[in-house]
């Protein structure tokens, strides 16, 4: 079976995700569409968040926030964003005065992440903030207390909590089709080039874990609906080539959860290690890989007494980031309390920091 954006929005994964209701009209009669400023002009923002405004009826590009000002007069031109809405880091604090800004989506190296989202909130912004939500836990607080202080919305873009795929896990798991749950293996990594700003330790706030180990860590988490109660973890480096002089090459954790759950999950930048994650039940058994991918994600599951389970999402990139940006949007719109808020992200954080301190390390 094929997963598509239609049997998204109308089909197996509809009670998990936000209900559509009536979108706002603007004066001329048109829906509404939230307006992003994009803090920082990237990969993941150029060629991911900002073309699936694109394709969105929810989300529109406003504005634009780079140091490089040619880099933005190009995506501004792409995009019809006026030159009076073309910002640089200095006057950034500026975008308070701007209408046609809504919310901003932060798409900064993870130490920046807390200033832009404070920076936004005291401007009168909502946020949509990359993940990880910051590199400390102190920091994380501080969003949360700042868009809270500013009665902004914060979401953390935890992009698989609304695709499909992983929402049709979850609907199996929750439905109790595999039974009682026992254990989940997960894993999720790629070799990193050396001269990359996550190998610095400032500007990452650690290695693989806060980067791409933290999907992992989240998927544990939404899968079960538990919290864990105890974490153990460990941190290596393999590879004595200089890309792993201020950060970890490995990281390694179990948990237990409250209901006896025992998960297992491996991160690294030292190999290719496509994001998959296992779920074993007393009636059956879930695999999904890719699971943490832009596209092609993959659900087996092997059930007894029912036929086999093979569910392929054709959906391409950057279509997760339009329900993503679009999901925002309905919580600004219908004044909702977004799913994965700043609460979802400092969990993590305090779970990272837990397992950092396990290895003798420290998180930021």
């Amino acid at each position: 079976m094929n997963i598509t954006r239609r049997a998204f929005t109308t089909g197996i994964a509809a009670g998990a995700a936000l209900s559509p209701l009536a979108a706002l009209i603007d004066a001329q009669g048109e829906q509404r569409r939230l307006g992003y400023c994009i803090v920082g002009l990237g990969r993941i923002s150029m060629g991911h968040f900002m073309p699936a405004c694109k394709m969105s009826q929810k989300s529109k590009v406003t504005a634009l926030v780079s140091g490089h000002r040619e880099k933005a007069d190009k995506m501004a031109a792409e995009y019809r964003v006026p030159a009076k809405n073309i910002y640089n880091y200095q006057n950034y604090d500026e975008i308070a005065h701007n209408q046609d800004i809504d919310a901003v989506y932060i798409a900064l190296p993870n130490n920046m992440h807390a200033e832009y989202t404070i920076r936004a909130a005291r401007a009168g912004k909502h946020v949509l903030c990359e993940k990880p939500m910051a590199t400390t836990v102190k920091d994380s607080q501080a969003m949360i207390d700042a868009c809270k202080s500013a009665g902004k919305k914060l979401l953390i873009a935890y992009r698989c909590q609304y695709e499909p795929t992983n929402l049709r896990a979850i609907e199996l798991i929750r439905s109790g089709k595999l039974g009682s749950i026992q254990a989940i293996e997960s894993a999720n990594g790629f070799n990193e080039r050396a001269g990359e700003w996550r190998l610095n330790q400032k500007m990452a706030g650690g290695g693989p874990l806060l980067d791409v180990g933290v999907y992992s860590l989240n998927a544990c988490r939404y899968l079960t609906g538990e919290e864990p109660a105890h974490i153990e973890g460990y941190c290596t480096v393999v590879d004595k080539d200089g890309r792993f002089a201020q950060v970890e090459e490995n990281d390694g954790w179990t948990m237990r959860f409250p209901s006896g759950i025992v998960a297992s999950c491996n991160t690294t930048y030292g190999a290719n290690m496509p994001g998959f994650f296992r779920v074993h039940g007393s009636k059956g058994m879930i695999h999904m890989e890719p699971a943490f991918a832009y596209d092609g994600l993959h659900l087996k599951a092997e059930i007894h007494g029912e036929p086999p389970i093979d569910d392929r999402n054709t959906e391409k990139d950057p279509y997760q980031f339009a329900l993503e940006g679009d999901y925002f949007a309905d919580c600004v719109f219908q004044n909702k309390e977004p799913k994965t808020n700043g609460e979802e992200g400092l969990r993590d954080m305090q779970y990272m920091s837990e397992i950092y301190k396990s290895c003798g390390r420290s998180l930021g």
